[in-house]
């Protein structure tokens, strides 16, 4: 399948009434931002900044759950995330294991765009992407710095593909609510894909008025609905992060749940870009489990090899799903399934209801297939997924030779 280009392309995503698609690459008002190319690539735009003009710019942050960081996330955790105004992003580099000298390369980054804006260095989000384990050098970075600050502007065009890394292209939206509010993204991600709280980078401006505890709780229920949902491998990375900057230059305070609804919707049609560009990604896949330990299960059919190779191939092996399911399901009294593969219910009290899997033959050739799981008790979980592919493989295999 193409990647998605639009946020409102999947059928898992309804735009919301009252809600207005812009062109993607706009910015709400009071944000400018830049990318450009300093080398860290071998070719290409590789360092974006973002930047809110506007004092008194409130904003929330998620990052990965990854025991293994880099020095980005290390440092942007130690800095004012409830008051941020500009994000520098790197790509050609994660700067992860790099001990004390990535640290300080992180630092200098923060300290040179802070010096170049007029703010402090804690009001500047970092986030790199990129090969771990590798050097990022540090004087190509801070002179893209000092070039991307010198070229912002008013659209997000070059700092939404100076974040990209395997993407086969960019990630990005701009909408608008009553009372002319616009909430924009940019985000970046293709493997390395895994659902657990942030997932890969994303960047989220708005030009709402809202408090810094209502942005944070906002931003922590929509990553949850959204990259918290997504699995291309199911790699978790070690620089996930969210950042999502208000400043209130629209002069509307908007209702919340409008607002709230807006957020979600952006960031899930964001996730699924992201799903469906997965390196090798031909068909994308929905999974919802009803039922006791139904966020185990889920993740378990949305990270099986299994699973998403039958994906890939067209092959409607239930029994795969129900393999990968039962795996995590507490052993006790069987496994009293339901299966539901594109509304055709294939099983029904653990047993098949097909006898020979020919009967089936053309219902996972649709680039987006959906599955339900239901289990005895309550609950529910869906993951969006991707299938795995020999493109997959290859690539990865010869990711850094």
């Amino acid at each position: 399948m193409a990647p998605l280009t639009s946020i409102f392309a999947s059928r898992w995503v309804s735009k919301p009434t009252g809600v207005r698609e812009l062109a993607e690459v706009e910015l709400p008002s009071g944000f400018r931002a830049a990318g450009v190319a300093a080398g860290l690539k071998p070719d290409g735009l590789d360092i974006g900044v973002l930047f809110s003009e506007v004092y008194g710019t409130v904003s929330a942050a998620r990052f990965t759950t990854n025991a293994r960081v880099g020095a980005p996330v290390i440092v942007s955790r130690e800095s004012a995330l409830d008051g941020l105004r500009a994000v520098v992003a790197n790509s050609g580099g994660s700067n992860t294991g790099d001990g004390q000298r990535g640290i300080d390369t992180a630092r200098a980054t923060q300290e040179r765009a802070a010096e170049l804006l007029g703010i402090k260095p804690a009001q500047v989000g970092l986030a790199s992407t990129g090969v771990i384990g590798t050097e990022l050098p540090r004087e190509p970075l801070l002179a893209g710095v000092h070039a991307a600050v010198a070229a912002l502007g008013s659209d997000t065009d070059d700092f939404s593909c100076a974040i990209l890394t395997s993407d086969r292209g960019p990630k990005r939206a701009c909408v608008e609510i009553a009372g002319g509010v616009r909430i924009a993204g940019q985000a970046k991600g293709a493997g390395m894909i895994s659902p657990r709280y942030a997932t890969t980078l994303c960047f989220i401006e708005t030009d709402a008025e809202l408090t810094r505890a209502t942005l944070d709780r906002l931003t922590g229920h929509a990553v949850e609905r959204s990259f918290n949902r997504i699995s291309v491998d199911g790699q978790l990375s070690t620089s996930d992060t969210v950042f999502v900057l208000a400043n209130g230059a629209s002069g509307v305070r908007p209702d919340e749940n409008e607002f709230g609804l807006a957020l979600d919707t952006l960031m899930l049609g964001l996730a699924l870009q992201i799903v469906s560009d997965g390196e090798g990604t031909t068909r994308v896949a929905r999974i919802v489990v009803r039922g006791e330990h139904a966020e185990l299960v889920a993740r378990a059919v949305a990270n099986s090899p299994l699973v998403k190779t039958a994906l890939h191939g067209g092959d409607p092996n239930f029994g795969r799903v129900l393999q990968a399911a039962g795996a995590v399901y507490p052993p006790g009294d069987g496994f009293p399934a339901e299966l539901e593969i594109e509304g055709r219910r294939v099983v029904a009290g653990g047993e098949a209801l097909v006898g020979d899997l020919r009967e089936l033959d053309g219902l996972l050739e649709g680039d987006e297939i959906e599955f339900r799981l239901s289990l005895p008790g309550d609950g529910e979980a869906e993951v969006f997924f991707a299938d795995l592919s020999p493109e997959y493989v290859h690539f990865n295999a010869e990711y850094t030779s």
